[in-house]
């Protein structure tokens, strides 16, 4: 099934408004099986935007879809010098109190999976294990025609090669990865080809338009179907990739708690949604558990960085 590059969604008449009552997650966390799916929301207070929320970046910048990087040589010109850039910046980014109270819970039995529709590693740099990256990672690219995988970090080496003196002062960084450029700040930039084959290379992450594997797909809801309840954290779920897990959740009389600040297209189907910022709910929720959540920088907090590099980390 493709995804349907949805960008922006009307919110329902008659939805219940957002709670700042903590109780319904600390219940279903206390019972443990708990499946966690995490979105954008998640990393904001690590300085990487979301899309929908409060300034969030698609009031400024609309998204690469896999048709325009299929069809058209200069959209891809733009997306890589783009992304080049934002890779510098990405790869600054350290898990905040949202992403270690999570890998907490998992330490202490209380979920049964990991589900993000982030590309940052940021879970992964917290100490999550398991992770399922519903839409890929920025530290991978993927040759089109031959299939060859890389690491990111060897693609950055050569793009700096091939294009020295590339420092353009960016708008902002997306969720995605993305920087913000004019036309006249990308020039000329120069792209590489796959050292196998020449093909086209692109990231290892799911563009809006294009489908998620399959396989990824269903092993998500094996997990769905596994779990005692579904902890939503910090995803509008405006685009099916997400939406669909919490209709199969609710479908099954799984309990669906969501905490995210604005409304999300899945409310309806959820017991609650707690509208508080996901650092300071997730770590109240583990105070309450008595959960000791790891400070930042120590061995358990993935202190040494997301798993996405740049080449420049801070």
């Amino acid at each position: 099934m493709r995804m349907r590059p949805t960008l922006s969604w009307t919110p329902a008449d008659g939805l219940p408004p957002g709670s700042t009552d903590l109780e319904p997650v600390i219940e279903a966390l206390s019972t443990g099986g708990v499946l966690v799916l995490s979105g954008a929301g998640i990393s904001t207070e690590s300085g990487i935007p979301d899309y929908r929320g409060e300034g969030g970046s698609l009031s400024r910048h609309t998204p690469m879809t896999y048709q325009d990087f299929i069809a058209d040589a200069q959209a891809r010109r733009r997306y890589w010098a783009r992304s080049h850039l934002g890779w510098r910046t990405f790869g600054r980014a350290r898990p905040n109190p949202g992403h270690r109270a999570v890998a907490a819970f998992a330490r202490h039995g209380l979920l049964s999976g990991l589900i993000t529709q982030n590309v940052d590693g940021l879970h992964q740099a917290a100490g999550s294990e398991g992770v399922v990256e519903l839409h890929g990672s920025l530290d991978r690219v993927v040759c089109l025609s031959c299939g060859a995988l890389g690491p990111r970090r060897e693609l950055a080496r050569r793009l700096e090669e091939a294009n020295e003196g590339f420092e353009p002062v960016a708008a902002g960084i997306n969720p995605d990865g993305d920087a913000d450029l004019t036309d006249e700040q990308v020039g000329d930039f120069r792209v590489v080809p796959c050292t196998v084959c020449g093909g086209i290379l692109k990231p290892d992450v799911v563009f809006f338009g294009e489908a998620v594997p399959p396989r990824r797909v269903e092993h998500c809801r094996k997990l769905v179907r596994e779990a005692t309840s579904l902890l939503v954290l910090g995803s509008s779920l405006t685009v099916m990739s997400g939406l669909r897990f919490v209709r199969q959740a609710a479908q099954a009389g799984k309990p669906v708690l969501i905490v995210n600040l604005d409304p999300t297209r899945g409310d309806q189907h959820a017991v609650t949604r707690v509208a508080l910022p996901l650092g300071t709910a997730l770590s109240a929720v583990a105070g309450r558990l008595g959960i000791a959540v790891a400070l930042e920088g120590s061995p358990s907090s993935g202190g040494e960085g997301p798993g996405v590099r740049g080449p420049h980390p801070g």
